[in-house]
């Protein structure tokens, strides 16, 4: 298996603006997964939301979970840490929290009651 992810790493692939693409460069076809995604949201009684917007679920819930920006950088695989702020969404809840240390004694009023934004609440 390592030898041929290797192989395919030093075959060189035309110039694509996609993260991920064939080894010709065209766009893979995710059908299977959009439907999987589609009937979890249905029988959860969700709204449908798509695969992005679970980059944007993951990366909220580990920063408000107390995880460094520095390692959700390299989880989301961002180049910059600029791309990785915009991802990282707090709830009202976790904002109020934090201008709420200011009036604590002890700098932890609030803490550990916060909950990460999911796609619903943000739009």
């Amino acid at each position: 298996m390592e030898e041929e992810e290797s192989l395919h790493r030093s075959k060189k692939v035309p110039h694509s603006r996609l993260v991920f693409s064939k080894p010709d460069g065209g766009r893979h076809i995710h059908r299977r997964a959009d439907v999987g995604l589609k009937r979890c949201c249905k029988r959860a009684g969700l709204r449908m939301i798509g695969w992005h917007a679970l980059r944007h679920t993951f990366a909220s819930h580990l920063v408000m979970r107390g995880a460094s920006l520095k390692a959700v950088q390299e989880l989301l695989g961002h180049a910059t840490m600029e791309m990785t702020l915009r991802y990282s969404h707090l709830t009202p809840e976790v904002r109020r929290e934090a201008v709420e240390l200011l009036d604590s004694k002890t700098g932890s009023k609030g803490q550990g009651s916060a909950r990460a934004a999911g796609p619903a609440e943000r739009a």
